[in-house]
């Protein structure tokens, strides 16, 4: 369970169980690229990426300033905002569960030079717990779900493999 599959179980459930499944065509995007790029140059990432080990998979956090108790979580833009709240809250949840209460998140677009404070509330936490739940329903499941038209499918890495 990682940070990218509370984005994607949001996202689209058919990109999570391919992405769980190890078919990736994130590689192939130009906007990934350029998101990574800016995640990886935001941060001197030696210094202040964390891992953090949850349910026995790795969970790597950006940037977590210890002093002042923030997750930092760096995007190229705020088009799926909603999304990188969840993926915040999923590691202020993962903190929680490690013993390192009293944590917030914070969302960083760098090239909008902007800042989007991301908290954890206890139905945050009734919907992660479901959200695992089902994650795990989806990704132990022989098939994929069945492709749903969104509006953002166009934009997609996936979308060839999904309407092809």
């Amino acid at each position: 369970m990682t940070g990218m599959y509370i984005n994607y179980y949001f996202l689209c459930q058919k990109k999570l169980w391919l992405f769980s499944h190890n078919i990736c065509f994130e590689n192939t995007s130009e906007d990934v690229s350029i998101g990574k790029f800016i995640s990886e140059n935001t941060y001197e990432r030696k210094l202040h990426e964390i891992h953090i080990i949850n349910y026995e998979n790795e969970v790597a956090i950006d940037f977590y300033d210890r002093k002042r108790k923030v997750i930092h979580e760096v995007k190229k833009s705020r088009k799926m905002e909603e999304l990188h709240k969840w993926q915040v809250k999923y590691y202020i949840y993962v903190l929680n569960k490690n013993g390192i209460p009293g944590v917030k998140g914070e969302i960083d677009y760098p090239k909008l030079k902007r800042i989007i404070n991301v908290e954890l509330t206890e139905d945050d936490i009734k919907e992660l717990d479901n959200a695992i739940k089902d994650i795990n329903l989806i990704i132990c499941n022989n098939n994929a779900p069945k492709t749903l038209k969104k509006p953002y499918c166009k934009k997609c890495s996936y979308y060839e493999f999904c309407y092809c």
